[in-house]
């Protein structure tokens, strides 16, 4: 049997390497600074543009109207976009059209908008779905012929903000001036880059924007997931130390279990800060660092998959109705290397590529695997639970049932949340293609890493390392029968398990176990017990 869709060895690998060379083939870090390399314009209707950007931004704290931004001044309380080195080279075909002597003979724009101004742009309120503006409409005086047509709020007529750029001559190259835009108003903004007139076809961008919060340079829908992260670190720390003390207290009486769960807490704390400290650099020089994001994402890729294990081989019971996995081993192995090969390719390709939204093929491309093996993760636990309850119930060992129906209700009811929660971020996304609802937007990721911790709790609360921790362990000497409830024969060193309902059975009991053991019945419930 293979799990997560595999049918061979041979497909495992295959898709394993597929993923990794994917996910390495388009991670390209970028971040709040927008690089542009040879970039190409798209054409839209009776246009020409490209997309430099979109961001969640909040308004400066503190204005500056008088004086523009500059570099010798302080950032803190300021937001804005600033253009550094942009030019843009036309072809030389392009360029061997033009008269040497016109002083302009070409025209790009910079068009800054709020999503929410959308419908100022373009001739849509002109009953057309022309962008730029043709000799029809301009006869009209709405707009000029060869710009794109924007409708300026008469309270703001600075918004959408256009900044223009001209071709001089014959000259094959154009730079825009340096420039800051500064951000007054709390919104998503969007960049494009856009020119009108046809002969210019074929022009490429270079340079790069910088976008920056009044915080740093943190876009606005992952800001709050910085202080989240420093805040899950200190509960993983208190989560730790609560363990730590425990496991010291009754180091003695400590199960291989209580290892793995020390293990998970470790990688989780880890994690948390990892990312903390990826966020907190991230604001602060607007460039996701490498190294820490990578191990941030692989702590986060391993903690995933381990929690899963964990949760895994507990259903199964080990170390409660059975000693080993045994032949279960290698299929689940199998399937915890499938799971973290896709997680840590979703991961990188989430934090180390554009922090807009990448394409939606690669995104589906990777999710699906990862949904897939989830779903095969929960089938397993509950199939597990199942037949670990049923064992119990039939052997009546009442504590351990106790344990397992907890934790099973408490997995079901992370099951249920997950869900519901599914749901919503389905309804999220198809309500809010544009982003408008930025702000809220960190609320799903968190979701996922509140509810992973809380599982863990509850596996530290039921499995929590104690004086009797045999009470809820595998017992080898007794077959894992009731063994609150076991007795040894005399002189034979074995235990026999029964249900011993009165006080009167287990002294009648007593009384014949000498003649039992010499007539050999104590070997006959031995192999009663095995079979």
């Amino acid at each position: 049997m293979r799990y997560g869709g595999c049918h061979s060895d041979l497909m495992c690998y295959g898709y394993i390497v597929g993923v990794l060379l994917l996910s390495y083939s388009i991670v390209h870090v970028k971040a709040s600074i927008h690089e542009y390399k040879n970039e190409a314009f798209i054409t839209r209707f009776n246009s020409f543009f490209f997309h430099g950007g979109s961001e969640g931004l909040y308004a400066s704290k503190v204005q500056y109207i008088a004086k523009p931004i500059s570099e010798d001044k302080p950032l803190n309380g300021k937001s804005f976009i600033r253009f550094e080195s942009i030019t843009f080279r036309r072809t030389t075909e392009a360029t061997n059209k033009q008269n040497e002597m016109q002083q302009k003979t070409g025209l790009v724009e910079a068009i800054i908008v709020e999503v929410k101004d959308r419908d100022k742009i373009g001739g849509s309120y002109l009953n057309s779905n022309a962008i730029c503006c043709t000799p029809a409409l301009a006869n009209d005086g709405s707009c000029k012929v060869g710009e794109v047509i924007i409708r300026q709020d008469p309270d703001n007529p600075d918004r959408p903000k256009r900044i223009q750029t001209f071709f001089e001559g014959k000259h094959e190259e154009a730079k825009m001036l340096p420039q800051t835009v500064e951000i007054n108003s709390t919104g998503m903004y969007y960049l494009y880059f856009m020119f009108c007139d046809p002969e210019l076809k074929g022009i490429i961008i270079n340079g790069r924007t910088v976008w920056r919060n009044p915080e740093g340079y943190l876009p606005g829908k992952m800001a709050p997931l910085m202080t989240f992260y420093g805040l899950m670190s200190l509960a993983y720390l208190v989560l730790g130390l609560v363990w730590f003390l425990r496991f010291v207290q009754y180091w003695k009486d400590i199960m291989q279990l209580h290892y793995h769960v020390t293990a998970v807490i470790g990688l989780g704390m880890f994690e948390m800060a990892l990312w903390y400290f990826e966020y907190a650099n991230f604001n602060s020089t607007g460039s996701r660092p490498m190294g820490i994001t990578m191990w941030a994402v692989t702590f986060s890729a391993v903690k995933k998959t381990v929690s899963r294990l964990l949760i895994l081989v507990v259903s199964m019971g080990y170390g409660v109705v059975r000693p080993t996995l045994a032949g279960l081993t290698s299929k689940v192995l199998l399937l915890g290397v499938i799971y973290f090969v896709a997680s840590e390719a979703l991961e990188l390709v989430e934090h180390l590529g554009n922090i807009n939204d990448f394409s939606g093929k690669a995104r589906v491309f990777l999710v699906l695997p990862v949904a897939l093996l989830d779903a095969c993760f929960i089938l397993w636990i509950f199939s597990s639970l199942s037949k670990t309850l049923e064992k119990l119930q039939i052997r009546r060992s009442m504590a351990k049932l106790e344990l397992y129906r907890k934790f099973t209700n408490s997995l079901a009811v992370s099951v249920l949340l997950s869900v519901a929660w599914i749901g919503y971020e389905l309804y999220f996304n198809a309500t809010d293609p544009l982003s408008e609802w930025w702000q809220r937007a960190w609320i799903i990721p968190a979701f996922w890493t509140l509810l992973a911790y809380l599982l863990l709790v509850v596996i530290c609360v039921l499995w929590a390392p104690s004086h009797n921790p045999t009470r809820f362990a595998y017992s080898e000497e007794m077959g894992d029968d009731l063994e609150e409830e076991g007795i040894s024969l005399t002189g034979s060193g074995v235990k026999v398990a029964g249900d011993l309902a009165t006080k009167v059975e287990r002294k009648e009991r007593k009384v014949s176990l000498a003649t039992d053991h010499v007539f050999g019945l104590g070997e006959d419930l031995e192999e009663d017990k095995r079979e």
